[in-house]
């Protein structure tokens, strides 16, 4: 039985991806260093802000101290924050795939954002009181595509909730390859969302093309049916 629903934030319900492009590119661009959107998109955006220093990092052949790389993810989270302002981030269907799923079980998100960043759009659009359980960026001891932050998820959830939850009873909900290598070895089954990627790049058990087809019929039926 489908017992709950574990959303990526950034590519699922946030249209924030391309604004993360751009707050990256403007702060390297302040480094010397030039960052083109097909290699953010194929390269860096899997990893939480400090995984996608430290990929820049290796790739560039720069050598930043932990201090450095600290104050360039500041500068890249209050750029992101001004990109934000006066207007909603959200994916069409977003709020209304919540609402309608919210009924029926518990949610969560498991992302590589960081708190303030998916806490200031969820209250913003009215979104907070679904997600008992946030797990961000300073939440897992391993970013994705390890399975850390989903299997802190759903523990998470099991406190919160007061019953016992295993992976398995859940569905997560991606819109990237690392997200949905990171809620596959948790043992979450999946369903890929091409907000970002085509069908063909998402290993999901199950692809949509938009959020309007998460209902509550449409996941249970997967869930039921197993791999």
């Amino acid at each position: 039985m489908l017992r709950a629903i574990v959303f990526d934030f950034d590519g699922v319900i946030a249209n924030s991806e391309p604004l993360h492009f751009s707050a990256l590119k403007d702060v390297l661009a302040g480094e010397g260093l030039t960052l083109r959107e097909p290699d953010y998109y194929a390269r860096y955006l899997g990893y939480d802000d400090l995984g996608a220093f430290a990929a820049i990092s290796a790739d560039f052949g720069v050598s930043w101290t932990e201090a450095e790389v600290a104050a360039l993810m500041r500068r890249k989270a209050a750029r992101l924050e001004r990109l934000e302002r006066d207007r909603s981030v959200l994916f069409p269907g977003a709020g209304a795939a919540i609402r309608r799923l919210a009924a029926h079980c518990c949610l969560a998100i498991a992302s590589g954002a960081l708190r303030a960043e998916i806490v200031r759009v969820l209250a913003r659009e009215d979104l907070a009181r679904y997600f008992p359980v946030v797990v961000a960026a300073e939440d897992a001891a391993a970013g994705k595509p390890a399975p850390d932050p989903y299997l802190r998820a759903v523990a998470l959830l099991a406190e919160t909730t007061g019953a016992p939850l295993a992976p398995s009873d859940c569905v997560a909900v991606e819109d990237s390859r690392w997200g949905l290598e990171s809620a596959r070895a948790a043992g979450l089954r999946t369903v890929g969302v091409t907000h970002t990627y085509r069908a063909e790049e998402l290993p999901a058990d199950l692809v949509v093309d938009n959020l309007d087809a998460l209902t509550w019929e449409f996941l249970s039926k997967m869930h039921a049916e197993g791999p």
